[in-house]
């Protein structure tokens, strides 16, 4: 049996080496249109910043490595231009040589990847200007800042590598700038999360603008200037293009091969393309939502590796592992914060009209007697029906990576809220708190859905009319330094006395820092005969972080009650 793999990298390179774990005599090709066969694409943004000191540490695998240890024709700077199902032959190009030749196939894997999107804006060629995707981008960027002297940057895109680059930018002494076009930065994060980070941002000094987005480029001298939709015009020394990428499907196109909905390689559950005899995996893929179950790409580099492994063994013993999709657990470092996400955002389920509650909960990382504790915060999104978790957002400092762990475990195996209340975790105080941040998100949807406890959101003042009652549960202290228009500041403590302020014909909206005390505030009120109350999600804290970020953006949205200091 003869395989051929066109891109290595990740998904191309994981097929091949299970492919010859399963099977030591087959012909196995690979074809790399690159350099370099397989390298920390992940990694690449850190050695530009030089907290990856050795380049050579970017390589998973070497060309030469590669061929000796697993007997793969390893063929690199050499691109695959056309396919042929019919002769089940490839067109390649040495470009090294310039020779084109025909290689055969009993079996073919696509995996050509992605490609970044560079828009044909005026001025875009100029020098300066870069993208990032493979160690060729990172070489030309380390290279063109050392060599140039480069002060100012502009990166555009706020999303995974363009956050990580201003991040690393920022490291080497540069004056960072990041436009982003949408409202938020981290498009796969819900708002209160991203303003946490965005928060983050700007407090490290970096300049963020959002609802804005590049209309052209002029060389000015040595420099480079950025002209804004807005009129903004921003001066720059290197600019760092990061708006996206998109699966590179013009093989496949070429090949007559069957695209989806998500303009990405429609392939069944085996991985199989619309010709039996070809598969494909990676960023250039698209597959259904485990959740919304429609179609989507990802461009993560751990699901790419488990279809390389699930196709191979597909190819070799006959579609007889399923691919089940991915709900993109996804994580990034963002100066000292970490945020994480796992499933499908607030905001993306309500657009497919799934119904869902969300609920905010602030924790520690470890105990809070032991040294060094910080908060962390977590966004969940549950099924109102049956507790199903759908979505888990984490923005903090320290221990984000184990809970999102957990978190994206509990939503791939459609468990429920009630799990994470019963959630067994090693503790000790260097590490968690007898209850963890897993179980307290358990604890508040349980009240939830168990009706001891309900909410209203940052985003929803607006519905609060004069005849309705919004009560400041926090202390006098705490109300004085700052508090929301129109509250009346009664402390939880003292809410049994002062119960007579308050009319049990009101809807009462209460408040605290972070949720727990309003809830407090909303058991001892249900339980005196006053039945129409709400408590804020994530508490003043969250609120104050939402407006704040709002009134950053422009053009600013609609506003939520003014802050009273």
């Amino acid at each position: 049996m003869k395989y051929v793999i066109i891109g290595a990298v990740a998904g191309g390179a994981s097929t091949a080496a299970r492919l010859r774990r399963m099977d030591e005599h087959a012909e196995i090709v690979i074809f790399e249109k690159g350099a370099y066969i397989s390298y920390a694409n992940c990694g690449l943004p850190y050695y530009i910043g030089d907290v990856i000191k050795d380049r050579n540490t970017l390589f998973v695998q070497t060309a030469s490595a590669f061929n000796k240890r697993f007997n793969i024709d390893v063929r690199t700077r050499t691109e695959v231009t056309a396919i042929d199902p019919a002769s089940k032959t490839v067109t390649a190009l040495d470009q090294i040589t310039g020779k084109t030749y025909l290689e055969s196939y009993d079996k073919l894997v696509l995996s050509p990847g992605a490609e970044p999107i560079r828009p044909p804006l005026p001025g875009i060629n100029n020098e300066g200007i870069f993208t990032l995707r493979n160690v060729s981008d990172t070489d030309y960027i380390k290279g063109f800042i050392a060599q140039k002297h480069v002060k100012k940057a502009v990166v555009i895109g706020a999303g995974f590598i363009g956050l990580e680059m201003a991040e690393n930018l920022h490291k080497l002494g540069l004056d960072v700038t990041v436009i982003e076009m949408g409202s938020q930065i981290l498009a796969p994060l819900d708002y209160p999360i991203a303003a946490m980070v965005q928060k983050h941002i700007r407090e490290k000094g970096v300049h963020l603008l959002l609802n804005d987005a590049v209309s052209a480029f002029e060389k000015q001298d040595a420099a480079l200037q950025v002209f804004l939709k807005s009129g903004v015009i921003l001066d720059a020394d290197v600019v760092i293009m990061s708006i996206g990428v998109r699966p590179d499907t013009r093989l496949a196109v070429q090949a007559a091969l069957k695209l989806g909905d998500a303009s990405g390689i429609w392939v069944n559950e085996f991985l199989q393309t619309s010709n039996p005899d070809i598969y494909a995996v990676g960023d250039a893929i698209e597959f259904s939502n485990p959740i919304t179950h429609q179609s989507m790409n990802t461009y993560l580099a751990g699901p790419a590796n488990k279809q390389g492994r699930i196709c191979a063994n597909n190819l070799v013993l006959g579609n007889v592992q399923k691919y089940h999709g991915a709900i993109n657990t996804a994580i990034v470092k963002v100066f000292d914060m970490t945020v994480a996400s796992a499933g499908t955002a607030s905001k993306n389920l309500t657009k497919t009209d799934i119904k869902h509650i969300v609920s905010t909960t602030h924790s520690g990382s470890h105990a809070g007697y032991f040294p060094g504790a910080r908060q962390m915060s977590i966004q969940i999104a549950f099924c109102p029906e049956d507790g199903r978790l759908l979505s888990a957002q984490i923005a903090g400092y320290e221990g984000v990576d184990k809970r999102i762990d957990i978190l994206s475990s509990a939503i791939q195996r459609n468990s429920t809220i009630y799990e994470l209340a019963e959630f067994e975790h090693a503790y000790a105080p260097p590490y968690s708190s007898a209850k963890d941040p897993i179980n307290m998100a358990g604890f508040v949807a349980e009240n939830i859905l168990q009706g001891r406890l309900n909410l209203y959101y940052w985003d929803q003042f607006n519905q609060i009319t004069k005849d309705d009652l919004l009560i400041d549960v926090r202390t006098k202290e705490e109300f004085e330094a700052g508090h929301i228009e129109n509250a009346l500041n009664i402390p939880v403590d003292d809410l049994r006395d002062r119960i007579n302020e308050i009319d049990p014909n009101k809807k009462i909206y209460t408040y605290c820092r972070a949720g727990l005390r309003g809830y407090l505030a909303q058991r001892i009120l249900n339980q005196n005969g006053y039945n129409s109350i709400v408590n804020l999600s994530g508490g003043y804290q969250l609120w104050q972080i939402c407006d704040q970020e709002m009134v950053r953006a422009k053009p600013v949205a609609v506003r939520a009650p003014a802050l009273v200091a």
